[in-house]
């Protein structure tokens, strides 16, 4: 009579990991080829299948006593899932979270510990788990894997300070007490699998490249918004030099462009921006930025032409995406730079096609406008800027009275409007560009001078004066502002004030000025460029030599 080996038994253990160490493998394999497959229908089924066997493997396992024999299969299982379920969702989820968790529980079991839970957080039971893995070398790999997949969840929802203590305990090494988390992610060194090891989808060393790179690109993007540019120069440079798809690749070329732009070297910029159009076939982003480098070294044609080829690639959207509207804006600033005021007027024309339909009829609907629609919080803004636009081109082709019509709708609409979009959530780089308080204090400024120009053009300097002193108390800090309103005082014989004003602005010149002009979109930056005092020196020295000063 044949033995039978009793299920509980470690024999019966022993076959049982076999056979679901095959079913990883197998399951790894099929997602796998899910990945390669060019029929869209196909990849999909196969990578659900793959994950449904992956849930069930893991259910069986959890069904086994926690055990250092049976933790390195199941903790594998536990990264391929949370891989695979990413990738099918493009992205981390918190409810991933909860499969970490269950992990960490299983290897704390095996050492008695089941009352190291929640009590201080999922990093609470990380700091418990890697107290006690020096015990046991066996799962190391293993949880050097899961931890990367923490890393990424809490990169993905901004956790920082838990993923820099995390890496703090990963790192055995001079760098544990540091702060920097390229460093800390560079000193890093995952355990070798063992050959024999379970399949991955991923191993934690190639994990750990993707998120270098990953933080460095944000990293870089960050120091690029808030003008740290040669920082964003390094930050950009590493995430370039390390794991990186092509449809990356593009986005980091493009920001070392965008950089190399602002930091005054064009040339440098522009092999980065080439680089990013070979790199993919999504060419919006680096033909939007080489528009706005060749404005910089002033060769119009050839920023017009990349607006063309842009609007071109693009498919036009329904509703219009965020950058879109940006995209139109910063054409028609380029057609009213390059002397086509006709050409720039048709642009904005069909912009405000596109977006006017989306601003409530009436102020009091503005409100519920906002809920309901979910452009509704950038329109105005958008439409807003059109309007000056339409005026500058107005005034370009000697219309003033409807260049000044442009411009009060362009103001009715900002001030309706309320700098409490940013509330509204997280939003794309353009967005952000668009709806920042210092761009609407910019754009308010900007079309108050403008019609305040118009308004002296006329003779009227009376209304001038009104629009000039309103533009310095939306933003005190504008001297082009401040200059105008100083020229009109002295036509206007107001000597003692003007007086006043000239040495508010001595004393401001002293001071060192802050430079905000990398967080405006390039439109708005245009449009200040036309409002501002040509004779602005030759005012200064009148001053200075007069009985006035």
């Amino acid at each position: 009579m044949a033995h039978q080996t009793p299920l509980g038994s470690s024999a019966s253990h022993v076959s049982c990991l076999d056979l679901w160490r095959e079913k990883n493998d197998q399951l790894v394999r099929q997602a796998k080829v899910a990945q390669d497959s060019s029929l869209p229908m196909r990849r999909q089924q196969l990578a659900q299948d793959a994950l449904e066997g992956l849930r069930g493997l893991l259910c069986s396992l959890r069904g086994l006593p926690a055990t250092v024999s049976v933790l390195p299969l199941e903790l594998t299982v536990i990264c391929n899932f949370i891989t695979l379920r990413a990738n099918l969702a493009q992205g981390f989820t918190e409810d991933l979270a909860q499969d970490i968790q269950q992990g960490l529980e299983r290897v704390l079991e095996t050492q008695g510990q089941l009352e190291a839970r929640l009590e201080h957080g999922l990093w609470g039971l990380w700091d418990s788990t890697l107290r006690v893995s020096s015990l046991l070398p066996e799962l190391l790999p293993a949880l050097h894997h899961l931890a990367g997949l923490q890393a990424a969840l809490w990169l993905t929802t901004n956790r920082l300070g838990d993923l820099t203590l995390l890496l703090q305990t990963l790192t055995v090494s001079q760098s544990r007490a540091s702060e920097d988390m390229l460093l800390l992610l560079k000193t890093w060194r995952p355990p070798a699998e063992e050959s024999d090891a379970p399949l991955t989808l991923q191993d934690a060393r190639g994990l750990r490249d993707v998120l270098l790179t990953a933080f460095a690109y944000r990293q870089g993007l960050q120091e690029l918004i808030t003008g740290s540019l040669p920082k964003a120069l390094s930050s950009l440079h590493e995430a370039a030099s390390g794991l990186c798809p092509r449809s990356l690749l593009v986005q980091v070329y493009t920001a070392l462009g965008t950089c190399l732009r602002k930091m005054g070297s064009p040339q440098r910029a522009l092999l980065y921006l080439v680089a990013a159009l070979k790199e993919g076939s999504t060419w919006g982003p680096p033909l939007l930025e080489a528009s706005r480098l060749y404005q910089q070294l002033g060769n119009i044609a050839a920023e017009i032409e990349s607006l063309e080829l842009l609007v071109e690639f693009s498919p036009p959207p329904c509703p219009p995406g965020p950058c879109v509207p940006e995209l139109f804006l910063e054409a028609a600033a380029a057609l009213i730079q390059a002397g086509r005021a006709q050409d720039a007027l048709t642009v904005c024309e069909e912009l405000l096609s596109r977006t006017s339909f989306l601003l409530p009829k009436r102020p009091r609907l503005w409100e519920d406008a906002r809920r309901r629609t979910k452009e509704s919080p950038h329109c105005s803004h958008w439409v807003s800027a059109t309007h000056l636009l339409q005026g500058q081109a107005w005034v370009q082709l000697g219309a003033q009275k409807e260049a000044i019509s442009e411009y009060s709708r362009c103001l009715e609409l900002l001030f309706r409007a309320t700098p409490k979009d940013k509330e509204q959530g997280p939003a794309s780089s353009c967005e952000q560009g668009c709806t920042s308080d210092m761009a609407l204090q910019q754009l308010q400024t900007a079309a108050l001078i403008s019609r305040g120009l118009e308004w002296v053009a006329l003779g009227q300097d009376t209304k001038a004066l009104q629009d000039f002193l309103l533009s310095v108390q939306m933003c005190p800090g504008n001297q082009d502002a401040s200059y105008h309103l100083l020229q009109t005082l002295r036509r206007l014989d107001r000597r003692d004030e003007a007086t006043a004003l000239w040495r508010r602005l001595e004393a401001q010149t002293e001071l060192p000025q802050e430079n905000t002009a990398w967080s405006l979109p390039l439109y708005l930056e245009t449009c200040l460029g036309w409002i501002r005092p040509p004779d602005r020196e030759t005012l200064c020295e009148e001053f200075q030599t007069s009985g006035d000063s």
